[in-house]
């Protein structure tokens, strides 16, 4: 097909040559009259090289700037021509229907994908560089309580802080809570934010859901155990003084003047262990207090490397008289965090000596302490021991208050930690891995 075309453009030029030369010669010699044919042979060559050119070139110029503008309302005729112009306007004809063809199957596509995201139950907001709102699905404005949601300053509303809040949002951000009151409830948000680079624009992605029921749920599932725990050490502490009463009164009902010394035995027996069952009731509210009372942190500047390493001097004669080995591991001397140096000092001590006492009668007992930067915002703090791993069936209980499987522990050592690390906007986490038992801290960088 272009080979026509070729053969064509060749004849042109060389003619369009040949009557250069020829005519440059013939005024050389001044032939004029000849050389003036030639100059219109040369204006003639100009002008079909132009037509030849111009006549293959445009309709592909016309296909191109269709495609360009999306328009595939075009056909080129393939009646009346000539064999090759027919294979050239066939070929574009079907460029056309493979071009059209694809474009329906991206409208199609792009339809099922926006019902999809209409009726999915997770919230989704698309927001350009600027923070314009690119979409929002009806999720989203009926988690938040709005009848369309087109710009971040509609979210004034609710809070008028909210804008800025989704405004300093950042891709990356994951599980994000924030609670909001709508018109019909008061409603906890999870919020998680990616991107994606669609062309030259960078859109940020944030889907958002209720977490009311999951929150609910797990409420009730801690009440539900945190009243177990307590039934049960109230119950064993009720039922001894239960059964000593009715002996007592038993013994004064059928008393025999003859056995006074007995009874008087009988009665100091009895009165030492309710006493004692007392102390350990006034001992469990005591406990129960300390966990409802724990103070809002009052937080500072830490730098971790020396705090923590000043707490492992207060615990170095005990580590040291069971032989216990310990490795302190830093990214940096430098990390900082903020937060309150009692109630923090409190935590690492706690899970320092629940280290030291996993690590009875271990073989080579060590406890390993890694201080790293895990986010650009975040410190944590891993406290690892090679002890005996916590059963299965203790570990999902261990933050429970009150769950204790130690003779005289209390029960809320971990959960008051677990407590007052949530107070300081991060959390501690239970893993095992390896053969090592850790507790892993996760801190706000200054």
């Amino acid at each position: 097909m272009f080979k026509s075309i070729e053969y064509q453009l060749y004849i042109y030029l060389i003619l369009l040559v040949a009557s250069t030369g020829l005519a440059v010669y013939l005024f050389t010699i001044q032939a004029y009259v000849y050389a003036i044919f030639f100059v219109f042979l040369i204006g003639f060559s100009i002008v079909r090289l132009y037509m030849t050119y111009n006549k293959y070139n445009k309709n592909i110029l016309f296909l191109l700037n269709a495609i360009e503008s999306g328009d595939y309302a075009f056909n080129f005729t393939e009646k009346k021509l000539s064999r090759r112009e027919r294979e050239l306007n066939r070929m574009m004809n079907r460029i056309r229907d493979i071009l059209s063809k694809a474009k329906q199957e991206v409208v199609e596509n792009e339809k099922f994908l926006s019902l999809i995201i209409q009726n999915v139950p997770t919230g989704l907001i698309i927001l350009d560089d600027r923070n314009n709102v690119r979409h929002a699905n009806s999720a989203t404005t009926k988690l938040l309580g709005l009848p369309v949601f087109t710009h971040l300053n509609q979210l004034r509303i609710i809070n008028k802080d909210l804008p800025d809040m989704f405004r300093e949002l950042k891709v990356g951000d994951e599980n994000k809570q924030i609670k909001i009151l709508n018109e019909k409830e008061e409603v906890q948000i999870s919020l998680s934010v990616s991107s994606i680079k669609i062309q030259s624009a960078s859109l940020k992605i944030i889907t958002l859901y209720s977490i009311n029921d999951e929150l609910e749920a797990k409420e009730m599932e801690s009440w539900v155990k945190l009243i177990r725990v307590m039934t049960h050490e109230i119950m064993n502490s009720i039922a001894p003084i239960t059964s000593l009463t009715d002996t007592l009164l038993f013994s004064y009902k059928n008393l025999d003047f003859t056995d006074f010394q007995m009874l008087k035995d009988t009665t100091i027996d009895a009165l030492s262990v309710i006493n004692s069952t007392a102390k350990g009731l006034t001992s469990f509210v005591e406990s129960y207090r300390q966990f409802s009372g724990v103070a809002k942190p009052t937080c500072v500047s830490i730098q971790l490397l020396p705090f923590i390493s000043s707490i492992l001097m207060l615990e170095d004669a005990e580590m040291k008289s069971k032989n216990i080995n310990v490795a302190l591991n830093y990214d940096s001397e430098e990390l900082t965090v903020l937060a309150d140096s009692s109630q923090l000092s409190q935590v690492i001590v706690n899970l320092l000596k629940n280290a030291i006492e996993a690590l009875n009668d271990v073989q080579n007992p060590t406890i390993k302490i890694n201080i790293s930067r895990e986010q650009k915002d975040k410190i944590q703090i891993n406290i690892a021991n090679n002890g005996a791993a916590i059963p299965s069936e203790v570990v999902e209980n261990i933050f429970i208050p009150f769950f204790t499987t130690k003779k005289s522990g209390s029960g809320i050592g971990l959960s008051v930690s677990r407590y007052i690390m949530r107070l300081h906007g991060g959390n501690l986490k239970h893993s095992f891995e390896d053969g090592w038992t850790i507790f892993s801290l996760s801190l706000l960088n200054e």
